[in-house]
């Protein structure tokens, strides 16, 4: 019985202590902003502890407001408008118009250099905005690549497309290798690399082609059916209506192989009895289309109604190797109306005054 009062003693001391011990008010450490130098701070202060706030390095102050700052008894602190900006590093004045139009770069930042193809970097690629305002490394400078003469191939030369003086050649310079007849360069050109070297010279030897291969609807003319050597030519000609698409000429090539050949494209005919066309800058009926043909990649206007408006409008179409497509809007007209009342077919009707429909894709 006499160990109860004992007891309840001790647990209101407990609770006391516990009391006391957490009430008491601290403070934090200190809100910073970007700039202010953290590394003196601490964890945590007492009520009535003062801070005084500066800006790292790198940074200046740019308000005078007050500095020092304290722990209140409320736990928190009092008000400090202090804020750091960064320091600036003057951007050369050749980089100015890579910047944006800037002048001026913040403390840390970077500049990365690179240079154009055929232009070696002398100096360093990177340099970094330092905290006292200047950059850790000037730009660098970009030297033009030069190559050594190239080398012609045995049994052959090298024909510079620019006159050269001197022992060396700029990036970007070319050539072409020539070979003492009848034999051909394995390659026919050579330049000046970025990584300063030359092209390769070539191995001359002697190439054959087949004999010219025939083309539809057209002939070979002025060349003897056999096979040729390098750099000679034969010539075509498409029969009469069809129209060439390609070079006329092809030329025995460095690879044994002909250039490409031409192909014939075929005449097209206009797909409709009755109706009105605008072609070769005419307006003329189907029938007076005489004869009835338009050749390869010539237009030829159909005239289609605007039900809507009631007016014409015409829609194009283009002659794509013997296929003349024929709009979809169009409406070829019956006997009756193609001979009874022409004039109120679409092509005869008031035009329309804009565009209703889009040219017809021949493919």
């Amino acid at each position: 019985m006499k160990m109860a009062p004992t007891l309840a003693l001790l647990l209101l001391c407990q609770v006391t202590l516990y009391t006391t011990v957490t009430s008491k008010t601290v403070c934090g450490r200190p809100p910073i902003t970007d700039g202010i130098d953290e590394t003196t701070l601490k964890r945590v202060y007492e009520v009535g502890e003062g801070v005084t706030l500066t800006c790292e390095r790198g940074y200046l102050p740019s308000t005078t407001a007050p500095r020092r700052i304290t722990c209140t008894g409320t736990g928190e602190w009092t008000q400090s408008n202090l804020a750091c900006s960064p320091k600036m590093c003057a951007i050369p004045r050749p980089l100015q118009p890579l910047a944006m139009g800037r002048t001026e770069a913040p403390y840390k930042s970077v500049l990365n250099y690179t240079c154009d193809d055929g232009y070696v970097m002398q100096g360093a690629n990177e340099s970094k905005c330092l905290h006292d305002g200047t950059w850790s490394n000037p730009p660098p400078l970009c030297k033009a690549v030069n190559c050594p003469l190239p080398t012609p191939p045995r049994d052959g030369r090298i024909v510079h497309d620019k006159p050269v003086t001197g022992r060396t050649i700029m990036y970007g310079q070319s050539w072409t290798y020539e070979c003492d007849r009848p034999k051909a360069p394995s390659h026919e050109r050579g330049s000046c690399r970025a990584d300063g070297t030359a092209t390769e010279p070539p191995v001359c030897r002697e190439v054959r082609c087949s004999i010219p291969p025939s083309i539809p609807n057209g002939v070979i003319t002025f060349a003897v059916m056999r096979p040729h050597g390098y750099k000679e030519k034969v010539k075509y000609a498409c029969n009469e209506h069809y129209v060439m698409d390609g070079e006329a000429e092809l030329q025995c090539q460095n690879t044994g192989n002909w250039s490409s050949k031409p192909v014939c494209r075929a005449p097209c005919t206009v797909g409709i009895k009755r109706g009105r066309i605008f072609y070769n800058a005419r307006k003329l009926w189907i029938a007076d289309l005489k004869p009835n043909r338009v050749l390869h990649g010539e237009h030829v206007a159909f005239y289609c109604l605007n039900k809507a408006e009631r007016c014409g409008y015409p829609v194009v179409s283009t002659c794509n190797d013997g296929t003349l497509p024929i709009p979809e809007c169009f409406e070829e007209p019956g006997k009756v109306e193609y001979n009874l009342r022409p004039k109120t077919l679409p092509s005869e009707i008031t035009m329309c005054a804009s565009p209703t429909a889009s040219p017809v894709n021949p493919n």
